[in-house]
């Protein structure tokens, strides 16, 4: 049975799957009105710290669903979270503090989780699953985010039996190191964004973030620190992401990149496994006779297509996006400008910090600070020039907040 027939069974049945939502700014608005016509589910919970925002996310479900259900509106988390009548979690936040939040008390309540916070995924991910399984309760990634996006396209060419070479994204903002909440707010406004939410795409984190969940998921590393970031088409990437003594930039193989131009895309650039496979590619694909060829889905639907992973979830027990295991990559804090001794670091999407994708065993050797753990109260404790990529060294980090006891619960878990 398909998950859209396992809805449509839940809808003739009359219990729809009941989902509470936390965050109601861009992404979650976007869900909880896709839901209202979704078969088989229904929102049931809608919390956000902006009680209007709530309410007005609740009240667009309610104007477009025929069945007018009770809708929890709060301010407070924990009562969607603990509600009788939730029983998936979807954390829409983006905030690695909250979402620390978020995972465990979820876990408590031994609910499913449903994450449109890469942010958090990327600094406990690795913990917070583990722990998940050990319940037997689901902790994943959306489907429609980059990450699973790409993770289904590479998990397609894999059960195919063929090689992966490259898998990635394109970015969809022109890339601005500098990039802060001030100089994204006319076009955050104009997009309806929050302006700290549009700078963290702009200065490169989200596009660092999404690619190292996908490096923890299937075991692809950057081929360099801060990834290519090439310029390029679905023509031009199969001859740029080859080994350097092929005409390529790449040492090697086995990689997550980014690419301005393919966007709002996610490829994979495989190779057939034997020559049948390969003549066969060439003449399905219709591009001439390749050794590499790339595998395209143009779009990713993000949030909208969120409501597919909390039915994986609640009706199959099963994700669209979790860990391998231990950390494979890290996006790691790097300084946008100038820091003077004494200074409160604010972290991403502000005008501190950005994020800039290592491996794990980089981040370990040279003692920089995962960007998610630049949350509560960091202070540097000397002057920090811009550029810099920070360690312990450089700050006092916040010891009392959730991210940073569970970062160090995994660190001791996994090294």
């Amino acid at each position: 049975m398909t998950i859209y027939q396992q809805l449509l069974q839940r809808q003739a049945e009359e219990n729809p799957i009941k989902v509470g939502v936390i965050g109601a700014g861009q992404m979650g608005y976007g869900m909880i009105a896709q839901i209202a016509t979704i078969p088989g589910m229904a929102v049931t919970g809608v919390s956000d710290i902006r009680q209007e925002f709530a309410q007005k996310a609740a009240d667009a479900y309610l104007a477009s669903s025929d069945i007018k259900n009770k809708v929890l509106v709060t301010t407070d988390f924990k009562e969607v979270i603990h509600s009788p009548n939730v029983e998936v979690i979807v954390d829409a936040t983006g905030v690695p503090e909250v979402g620390a939040k978020i995972a465990l008390e979820t876990l408590i309540a031994k609910k499913q989780l449903v994450l449109l916070n890469v942010e958090i995924d990327i600094t406990i991910g690795p913990l917070m699953h583990k722990l998940y399984q050990a319940a037997d309760l689901v902790y994943t990634g959306s489907d429609g985010d980059e990450p699973a996006a790409t993770t289904e396209l590479f998990e397609f060419a894999k059960s195919m039996g063929m090689e992966v070479l490259v898998a990635g994204k394109g970015k969809n903002n022109k890339l601005n190191v500098g990039a802060n909440p001030d100089t994204a707010q006319a076009e955050a406004d104009k997009k309806q964004m929050a302006s700290h939410m549009l700078a963290a795409f702009q200065d490169g984190t989200k596009t660092m973030a999404e690619m190292n969940l996908l490096s923890n998921a299937i075991g692809f590393v950057p081929d360099k620190v801060g990834m290519h970031g090439l310029a390029g088409d679905v023509d031009s990437v199969i001859k740029d992401l080859d080994l350097k003594e092929n005409g390529g930039v790449l040492s090697k193989y086995g990689v997550v990149e980014y690419v301005d131009g393919l966007a709002p895309g996610v490829f994979v650039i495989v190779k057939g496994q034997n020559e049948g496979v390969r003549h066969e590619l060439s003449y399905l694909m219709k591009t001439g006779d390749r050794d590499h060829h790339i595998l395209y889905r143009p779009y990713h639907l993000a949030s909208l297509e969120t409501p597919i992973t909390i039915a994986k979830a609640v009706l199959r027990n099963d994700h669209a996006i979790v860990p391998l295991g231990a950390p494979v990559s890290e996006t790691v804090a790097v300084t946008k400008k100038d820091i003077a001794e004494g200074e409160k670091l604010d972290g991403i999407g502000g005008f501190c910090v950005r994020g800039v994708l290592e491996t794990h065993v980089d981040m370990k050797k040279d003692g920089h600070i995962p960007i998610g753990l630049i949350s509560g109260n960091v202070i540097a404790r000397r002057p920090i020039k811009a550029g810099t990529f920070i360690t312990e060294e450089d700050v006092v980090l916040d010891e009392s907040t959730t991210v940073y006891q569970l970062r160090k619960l995994q660190d001791s878990t996994f090294d």
